[in-house]
């Protein structure tokens, strides 16, 4: 069997296992803005819906959740184990321009999708200009010749 020699394999795969926290593991995240929304989708396989838990503090939001094993230690033998267990948590700075008492979450099919308005004052507007004097207009009138 040929195989191909890579020095910077076993490296480029170190590197990345070391930027994957276990919270980036377990809660991969899409965010997007979808109209006046920021919609953030979080994939959750396998945790129970009860210990999803979300809350803010100051400009804070923290997404924890639980996920159990549901195999009985001790009576199995592990060939492959890359789905982590336990508690995780994941946290994201929100900006000032979000309506914190109107965040929505929802859970569906193992994804938690929280949905965070813009704030009406930092939605854009059109401001009216007003026009006010500045330019006389003088009467008379026009003789023709």
């Amino acid at each position: 069997m040929a195989r191909t020699f890579d020095p910077f394999r076993d490296l480029d795969r170190w590197f990345s296992d070391v930027a994957r926290t276990p919270a980036s593991a377990a809660m991969a995240m899409d965010l997007y803005k979808e109209g006046d929304n920021f919609v953030a989708r979080l994939d959750l396989p396998g945790v129970d819906p009860s210990t999803i838990d979300v809350d803010v503090d100051e400009r804070t939001l923290t997404i924890r959740a639980e996920r159990s094993s549901d195999a009985v230690e001790g009576e199995q033998r592990w060939l492959v184990r890359e789905r982590p267990v336990g508690t995780f948590a994941r946290q994201l700075t929100l900006g000032y321009g979000v309506a914190l008492d109107r965040i929505a979450a929802d859970y569906r099919d193992g994804v938690l999708t929280l949905t965070i308005p813009v704030a009406e004052e930092a939605k854009p507007r059109k401001i009216a200009v007003a026009h006010t004097g500045g330019a006389t207009q003088i009467e008379g009138s026009v003789e023709e010749a």
